[in-house]
Parts: C-alpha cells; structure tokens; sequence
C-alpha cells in the first residue's frame, strides 16, 4: 500500500452502507459528480477523535483518510481534515497501525 493520502477532495455521503460478506463498501461522490466506490478498511483514533481509512476501488494505491463521526447506530459522516499538521499526525498513526499488521 502506497503512503499516498488524498485529502483534498470534499466528499458527500448519504451514510449508506452496502454489506459484503467479506467487506463494507460505501459509495464516494465528489463534488465534480464523481463516483468511486470505497472498501472501509477501518476505524482507527488518534488523539481521542475517530478516523476512518478508505480504499477506492480504482485500480490504485491510494487510502483516503477521513474524519469519522457516527450520527446514528446506522448513519455516520465523513469529515475532510482541512488542518495539515492533524492531517500529518493522522497519517503517522495510521502508517504505525498498519506496520503493526
């Protein structure tokens, strides 16, 4: 897995979530009406707010990395982390957690 985050892209999400036998997916639609579908790789939590790691299923690298908070039991938002040293220290935990695997 490359170390390539994107967080530059603003993401609207309906908090619909298709179940695999396997994986959950979700479906990303950006503000350019782009839609890519997403595994949700997990929920990890640095400094006592929640993150959420993404893979697109666009035949790359990347992991996208989002804010994540619950709304409901069946509901939760993505947030954009606009700030870059939460973005950085996100991106160091996340690398330490998947390291550890």
């Amino acid at each position: 897995m490359s170390d390539e985050m994107n967080k530059d892209i603003d993401v609207n999400f309906d908090g619909d979530v298709e179940v695999d036998d396997e994986a959950e997916f979700i479906t990303l639609e950006f503000e350019d009406g782009i839609e890519v579908e997403a595994e949700i790789m997990g929920i990890f939590e640095v400094d006592g707010k929640e993150y959420i790691a993404l893979i697109p299923d666009d035949d790359t690298d990347d992991v996208y990395i989002y804010g994540y908070k619950e709304t409901s039991e069946e509901e939760f938002e993505l947030i954009d982390i606009d700030d870059d040293a939460e973005f950085e220290k996100v991106v160091a935990e996340f690398d330490r957690l998947t390291a550890e695997e």
